[in-house]
């Protein structure tokens, strides 16, 4: 499926909106429709979160990644997800963030070095060559949610805006995913990717689906346990388990976009 058809596409908000203005808007304009039926019972902590961003913004700080990025993940159909890949939070540096976990705009060099450790452990498992942009939309195009458990950071502060309610939305996400079922009543393929103990922490909401688990690809920690564990081999096996097709997990030499 090409990506112009996978992903729901969300209109630039109010060039004079911001945060402010996105809050305000119905769920059907911020994702895709069956995400904002998903989501539904977890409305109410959206708006709280989204209006926090606005407040961030009214104070003077800069808020990542844009508004028309900040629940760019959920443009993708709940309906089509095949593969879950947690991340924490954005990155803090302006101009890099773009809504999907690990990865950064395209026209960011050098990539952050967990996307660079990941790069070398995919041509590790599967001997693909690794790229210099970052753009992994190629991979949300094919079901792959690339999902942060915080979607917002303010600008040079890492970790900020852990605690101020993404939490309960992701973990909102994640049951939506699990819960899935055919119309024969059998779950929908899924594998979820955990790196790292913040990607831990939503195993309890997986029930029975397999994951794929290991250390985060950070610098910190790539060594002790993510390098070697050939998670793009396992998560292409798992769901062929499932009757699914592959993964293609080459990205394109330049970006999509």
């Amino acid at each position: 499926m090409a990506e112009s058809d996978a992903l729901f596409e969300l209109e630039q908000e109010p060039s004079d909106g911001g945060f402010a203005g996105l809050a305000d808007r119905p769920l059907e304009e911020l994702m895709a429709p069956d995400w904002a039926v998903a989501l539904a019972d977890a409305e109410g902590g959206l708006r709280q979160a989204l209006r926090f961003l606005a407040a961030e913004e009214a104070a003077g700080h800069r808020v990542l990644p844009s508004p028309s990025n900040v629940l760019r993940a959920f443009r993708q159909p709940l309906r089509d997800v095949r593969v879950l890949i947690i991340g924490q939070d954005p990155y803090p540096t302006p101009g890099h963030p773009i809504g999907l976990s690990f990865a950064v705009d395209g026209h960011v060099r050098p990539i952050p070095r967990s996307l660079a450790n990941i790069y070398r452990e995919m041509e590790s498992d599967l001997g693909l060559p690794p790229r210099v942009h970052g753009d992994l939309s190629a991979w949300a195009g094919q079901g792959v949610l690339l999902l942060n458990r915080v979607l917002s950071v303010r600008a040079g502060a890492a970790g900020s805006h852990r605690g101020k309610g993404w939490e309960k939305i992701t973990t909102a996400a994640v049951t939506a995913l699990a819960s899935r079922t055919s119309a024969d009543g059998s779950p929908l393929p899924l594998v979820a990717v955990l790196w790292g103990k913040d990607a831990e922490s939503v195993r309890p909401l997986l029930g029975g689906l397999p994951v794929v688990s290991s250390a985060h690809p950070s610098p910190l920690s790539a060594s002790r346990g993510f390098f070697g564990s050939r998670p793009f081999s396992q998560v292409n096996r798992l769901l062929r388990d499932q009757g699914s097709g592959d993964v293609t997990w080459e990205l394109p030499p330049t970006p999509l976009a």
